[in-house]
């Protein structure tokens, strides 16, 4: 079981570190382009679905490595089994129809865990995002 914990802790760990390294570089992205935000509704726009669709790019690489784990450790039958079950999982939509064998559920849980804490740093940092937009923007005269 200890080793168990100790595989989860470290897919955790890299699941951190895939998502700091990408909002990493998605803040500096938007940091660089102030003006651009300020500018009018498309530009706006078009940085929210960019920094979205990043995000969700992060998520896929984060959901693939615990697949990856799973598939190696022949905790699930194939990479495609593994990266459903990842997705259902990280999501927290746990539909059931897969479960992970006895002792390898220990991990089902964590990488719930940790797919709930990088959806909540990435809606927070949408947040962030979409707020200093409308910091940035002028005030509107009173006409």
């Amino acid at each position: 079981m200890i080793g168990m914990l100790a595989s989860a802790a470290w897919l955790m760990a890299l699941s951190v570190t895939i998502h700091a390294i990408g909002l990493t570089l998605a803040f500096r992205f938007v940091k660089r382009r102030p003006a651009l935000l300020a500018a009018s509704f498309w530009p706006s726009t078009w940085t929210l679905i960019g920094v979205a669709g990043w995000a969700v790019l992060l998520h896929l690489l984060e959901i693939s490595a615990w697949a990856g784990f799973s598939t190696w450790k022949l905790a699930m039958p194939d990479f495609a089994t593994a990266a459903y079950f990842s997705a259902v999982t990280y999501t927290t939509t746990g539909y059931g129809d897969l479960v992970l064998p006895e002792p390898w559920r220990l991990v089902g849980a964590v990488e719930a865990l940790t797919g709930i804490l990088m959806c909540g740093w990435s809606t927070g940092f949408f947040f962030a995002v979409g707020s200093r937009m409308y910091r940035d923007q002028p005030a509107a005269s009173p006409a």
